[in-house]
């Protein structure tokens, strides 16, 4: 197994601060989340600091070496994950499913229609990419537009639970359905919908693959200041090919540089303080010496 790249002080200080992993900055709230998804982009859930990229749970914890204990039944930090979870996905701000990979992710508005351009399944598709599970509870959510989980599975006729999951995963990965509300009482149970009905324009927005392949490349670069060989692919779930077309994307229109082979670093005038759109400079992120030696 290769070793894990080297992140310099500067980067590593860099994602403390937009990926929130410092005390001062963490998150506490459902705004706090949402804020700290829209200036991300786009987080996973409940990843820890042993995966790459911004996550909802680091950034409760407010620390760049968080680690998910064993029993996270009785630990607060990921208990008030799960809660924040919840509460987003009531409040319908932000974008929340099982994507590429099967990885609970959050994603900002703006950068939902790169996301489907990539992943999404057009109705003209679906017959051929969807399986024959997929289809019945696609077909009864459009009927009824929002379901519980038993009831759609009745309603489906996919009796067998593993088969059901694993259609309502092909769902969620192709970002046709999501889960809308939670609830505990009488019975734990997620509400599902179709996303078009919560986020119609973004998801309806046509977006070439290569546009969505170089945003959600450059979303990521901001966050994180720099990309390793392999990283972005490991976060987004894009082939590590695609991830390369978008990363040199970025460096043909002057947005990155590249200081070694597979290495990406955000150009020193993108570099930014706070929110998706500044571009102040920032003098930790001019060009790295040691990488340029390699």
């Amino acid at each position: 197994m290769r070793p894990r790249p080297q992140i310099p002080a500067e980067i590593e200080e860099y994602r403390d601060e937009r990926w929130r992993r410092e005390g001062m900055r963490q998150v506490e709230t459902a705004l706090d989340a949402e804020r700290f998804i829209e200036q991300a982009g786009f987080a996973a859930c409940l990843t820890d600091s042993r995966r790459p990229g911004p996550s909802l749970y680091v950034a409760v914890c407010g620390r760049r070496d968080a680690v998910m204990p064993r029993n996270v039944q009785k630990d607060p930090e990921a208990s008030l994950t799960w809660t924040l979870k919840d509460e987003m996905i009531g409040r319908g701000k932000v974008y929340y499913a099982k994507l590429a990979r099967g990885k609970a992710t959050f994603i900002a508005p703006r950068m939902i229609p790169y996301f489907h351009a990539i992943w999404g399944i057009r109705r003209a598709e679906e017959k051929r990419r969807l399986s024959r599970q997929a289809r019945a509870i696609l077909h009864v959510l459009r009927k009824e537009w929002e379901m519980s989980t038993g009831d759609l599975r009745d309603d489906s006729g996919v009796k067998d639970r593993s088969a059901f999951t694993r259609g309502l995963d092909e769902l969620q990965a192709a970002m046709i359905v999501m889960p809308s509300e939670v609830f505990y009482q009488p019975k734990f149970t997620y509400i599902w919908t179709l996303g078009v009905g919560r986020f119609p324009d973004a998801l309806r927005r046509r977006v070439s693959r290569e546009t969505a392949v170089r945003e959600i490349a450059r979303c990521f670069l901001a966050g994180a200041g720099m990309t390793f060989p392999g990283e972005m692919a490991r976060v987004t779930g894009l082939a590590r090919p695609e991830a390369g077309r978008g990363n040199r994307a970025l460096v043909a229109e002057g947005y990155a540089t590249m200081p070694a082979r597979g290495v990406y670093r955000l150009a020193a005038r993108y570099a930014f303080e706070d929110g998706p759109l500044t571009a102040d400079p920032e003098p930790s992120l001019q060009g790295d010496a040691s990488l340029r030696e390699q």
